[in-house]
């Protein structure tokens, strides 16, 4: 069997060596990457070739790639490399990197064109002066032949494995039986429309409601699927941590049932999580991790493969550090190298859909054929849209300002006080305190353009001078301008300002500098689009999902995207449902609410003892509940959800619902207990729905309203309606979770009786819907 490998993928294995090395300088965006390629192609002469397809063979191994560039004239191959800062303090080790890929490129090209020697070129593209610095080296045709022989040589060791164990992965998953006796009632459903969205190459939308087991409903057809379709790589992509470690304990499972399964599983965490020394910089002479990290590299590779083995243990976040301390690496970059061998990852969201999103990047540069599992997908429409938003904060900039390296490098402070300038000037124009602009401020985008390549060019300079509130400002400006260059009708620029009643970010009279500058993003489809056409299949799984139409819009499905709506498992006697339509949760009836709310929660506490959550839309409406029913029940237990709340807080709070206790919960719909938390049985037997979930009516979500109707002809339903009623039901589906629990969820307002509001809610609940409290 011929392994194939890229061009690129070969050389970061066999011609990385020394230091992690960080400080260099930050890589170019990938649009500038683009562009200083097209700008260093459009200078040569007439017949020169750009993107020459190259391929060539060793042995068992295919190696192919793209040359950035081939001059027949001049029989010169350019590899072209776009960077930011100086030229001179770039690491030898990534020299050494670039001349390997030249290399292996001026092979293939020598050998498809039949050359007897030819003249390799790196080319140093400068993003921000446009010069190019090039390196040119003529080599014989034998000389660039056993050089590409010496890596493939390097690789071929491991390639053998990795087809070995490709083989039998397939063979294992072609075998491959389900885990338990039997599909749960609606998991066969949601498993065959995975399946055959896997066998289509289609990507599908799947609302399927809790407690049916969604996670291996979709894990176990895909990876079913993946020998025939000749899936590389299965990315499960989730929004929480719960989300992760649901699906690392079903693919435990899955190896338990199948021992001989021999499917490497990687769990990927943020790196803040994963760092070893957070206070140390990544380059060699601050973090003993960073120290010869690509000459151990390999020997921890292949410890780490052996331990994830047939039947063994999944590449978690704890394994992984366990083998990179062993031999003394870094666990967070082991784990993006591991990426690059494992099966399934299972990691955030961002790592896919971010603009810098490293699966995506990895799958595109190696060719891999992916497949795609979005866990909780309904999240995926605020969590893109903070991916694809950029924020200009007053205090991030006065704090860069303040620090010492602005005090002490003068080009340094003169950018950062341009950009001040800018955002003073902007704010002195505007007569709002809310304004929404057509585009991008043209001076403050220069201001921070300019800012940026001075901040890069001292980052460059200064590799061992940390700075934290610099580094905080640069990356936010970094972003702004991204985005701006990016900036069409699914985005929107606004400005807020503190006004002149109130005081500003700061904690002092509003002035000129201090709004709140922003590239807020509405509709992340644009951007999400490309992330979905390059998998081979997709599902995005949640309990809800609909309407589907607003998830296909926003969230940029293809046109011939696939739909189900699994049936539910449990029955409508097991969740009574009521309504209480004498009561109004309005902001103008809020005080008139109070106490018929306490009233009914009272009466269903006294009528059914036990643990109860009742959400709230705000701290401020919970606390008023909360201090009322305490005043006319104090012998009711009753505990609340605070602001900011620590993680121990949090599992403190969870911990006082068992199966032996009663009291009532007080949380806010939308927080850290309305979804993704499991209370079965007599954990929780009830939930209290003070609110419809809407969102705020404020300027910023009546802009969002209007861009909603002009792009899809249903503002306030985009806006307001389909967001709140999502909440609504994830915050009451936290009562039924297996076949055998039994509870009462109380709609608290009288729009839940309406019409447009009833087709939102799940369909099961229809039997018991229409009663009143």
């Amino acid at each position: 069997m011929t392994y194939t490998v890229a061009v690129r993928e070969l050389c970061e294995f066999t011609a990385k060596q020394g230091d992690l090395d960080l400080r260099f300088t930050p890589a170019p965006t990938a649009l500038e990457g683009i562009a200083g390629h097209a700008i260093a192609a459009s200078r040569r002469g007439k017949g020169y070739r750009a993107e020459v397809a190259l391929s060539g063979s060793y042995q068992s191994l295919q190696v192919r790639g793209r040359a950035d560039g081939y001059d027949p004239e001049a029989q010169r191959i350019d590899e072209v490399k776009t960077f930011k800062g100086r030229l001179d303090r770039q690491p030898a080790s990534h020299r050494h990197l670039h001349w390997a890929q030249a290399k292996v490129y001026g092979w293939l090209l020598c050998q498809q064109e039949q050359l007897a020697h030819i003249d390799v070129a790196l080319v140093y593209f400068d993003i921000g002066t446009q010069q190019e610095t090039v390196l040119t080296e003529r080599c014989s045709a034998d000389d660039l032949r056993q050089h590409f022989e010496a890596q493939c040589q390097r690789f071929i060791a491991w390639a053998e494995q990795q087809v070995a164990h490709r083989t039998a992965r397939d063979a294992a998953l072609g075998a491959l039986a389900f885990p338990f006796g039997g599909f749960r009632t609606g998991q066969r459903p949601l498993a065959e429309a995975v399946y055959k969205a896997a066998s289509a190459g289609r990507c599908l939308l799947a609302q399927a409601p809790t407690g049916i087991g969604k996670t291996m409903g979709t894990l176990f057809p895909l990876l079913k699927a993946a020998p025939a379709q000749r899936i590389d790589k299965v990315f499960f992509l989730a929004a929480k941590t719960s989300g992760r470690q649901t699906a690392l304990d079903a693919l435990t499972r899955l190896a338990d049932s199948a021992p001989a399964l021999p499917l490497r599983v990687l769990e990927l965490v943020a790196r803040d999580k994963a760092c070893e020394y957070p206070g140390n910089a990544c380059h060699g002479e601050s973090c003993p991790l960073a120290r010869g990290f690509y000459d151990r590299l390999p020997a921890a590779r292949a410890a780490a493969v052996e331990h994830g083995k047939a039947g063994g243990t999944a590449l978690h976040q704890t394994h992984v550090r366990d083998v990179a301390l062993q031999h003394q690496v870094c666990p967070y970059y082991l784990s993006q190298e591991l990426a690059r061998w494992a099966d399934v990852v299972v990691g955030d969201y961002n790592y896919y859909f971010d603009l810098g999103g490293l699966l995506h990047g990895l799958a595109q540069a190696n060719g891999w054929r992916t497949a795609l599992l979005v866990d909780e997908a309904h999240n995926l429409v605020d969590r893109a849209r903070k991916m694809y938003t950029a924020e200009l904060r007053p205090a991030a900039l006065a704090e860069a300002r303040r620090s010492p390296t602005a005090a002490r490098h003068a080009p340094v402070k003169k950018a950062l006080d341009k950009v001040r300038r800018s955002w003073v000037a902007l704010d002195k124009a505007q007569t709002s305190a809310y304004a929404v602009l057509s585009d991008f401020p043209d001076k403050l985008l220069a201001a921070l353009q300019q800012c940026g390549s001075a901040l890069t060019e001292h980052f460059a300079e200064h590799p061992t001078e940390p700075d934290a509130a610099m580094q905080a400002f640069y990356f936010d400006a970094l972003h702004m301008v991204r985005m701006a260059e990016l900036l069409g009708a699914h985005s929107m620029v606004d400005i807020t300002q503190p006004t002149k009643l109130t005081t500003g970010y700061n904690g002092k009279a509003a002035a000129p500098g201090d709004s709140l500058v922003c590239i807020r993003n509405v509709v992340p489809a644009p951007f999400l689009q490309p992330r979905f056409a390059a998998a081979h299949t997709s599902t995005l799984f949640s309990a809800t999902l609909q309407p589907a139409r607003y998830y296909a819009d926003l969230l940029g499905l293809p046109a011939d995207h696939l739909w189900v709506d699994v049936e539910s498992p449990f029955d409508a006697a097991q969740l009574q449902v009521q309504v209480a339509r004498h009561i109004s949760t309005r902001y103008p009836h809020r005080n008139a609410s109070l106490a018929p709310i306490v009233a009914l929660m009272a009466q269903q506490f006294h009528a059914r003892p036990g643990n109860y959550l009742a959400f709230f839309s705000s701290y401020d409406y919970l606390q008023q509940v909360a201090a009322l029913f305490a005043q006319q029940h104090p012998d009711v237990p009753h505990w609340s959800q605070s602001r900011r709340m620590l993680e121990d807080e949090q599992r403190d709070f969870l911990a006082r619902f068992t199966d032996s206790s009663a009291g009532i919960a007080f949380a806010v719909l939308g927080g850290a207990f309305a979804e993704g938390i499991d209370l079965p049985g007599n954990r929780l037997i009830g939930a209290f729905l003070a609110t419809l979930g809407l969102p705020q009516i404020n300027p910023v979500n009546e802009q969002i309203r209007e861009r909603m109707q002009a792009l899809f002809g249903a503002g306030y339903d985009y806006t307001y309606l389909y967001p709140g009623l999502q909440k609504v039901v994830q915050a009451a589906g936290r009562v039924i979770r297996t076949p055998s629990d039994e509870g009462v969820v109380h709609l608290m307002d009288d729009r839940f009786g309406r019409d447009e509001v009833r087709r939102l809610l799940p369909g099961w609940w229809e039997k018991r819907k229409a009663g009143s409290g």
